[in-house]
């Protein structure tokens, strides 16, 4: 009886493990350019949600209070993304802790997997942010 539950807790863990590496099998993997597009975070957070224009070589939006700007570069082939040169206006908001998390972890994504109109930024195969299409 011992040996059938303890068969059974290592099915279940392992079972576990496979659905959480297929979560991120396609990160660092060819990806469809995200070249002119535009994203609306899918969390909900307190103020105004933020946004991800990608224009070419530029990235922009608001952070939940103030604008912000920056230079990205991606590489659809590998997956990659990298936000630089980052800045944004000065405004002091309500909440601006939400402001100051989305830029930091904008700034730590090397990694983009897009999945219909989902894009999701990753750090390594940690997931930072999610966003859907902006209509």
């Amino acid at each position: 009886m011992k040996n059938l539950f303890l068969s059974i807790c290592t099915v279940a863990f392992l079972a576990s493990c496979g659905t959480m590496a297929n979560s991120t099998s396609k990160v660092g993997k060819s990806q469809p350019s995200i070249a002119a597009t535009k994203w609306v975070l899918a969390d909900n957070v307190k103020g105004k949600t933020p946004t991800l224009n990608i224009d070419g070589a530029k990235v922009n939006g608001n952070a939940g209070c103030n604008s912000y700007f920056g230079t990205l570069s991606t590489d659809a082939a590998a997956g990659t993304f990298t936000a630089s040169q980052m800045g944004s206006t000065k405004m002091a908001c309500e909440n601006m802790s939400v402001e100051q998390n989305f830029m930091s972890m904008m700034q730590k994504a090397n990694k983009y997997v897009v999945s219909g109109n989902t894009l999701e930024l990753y750090q390594d195969n940690l997931l930072l942010l999610k966003f859907n299409k902006a209509e």
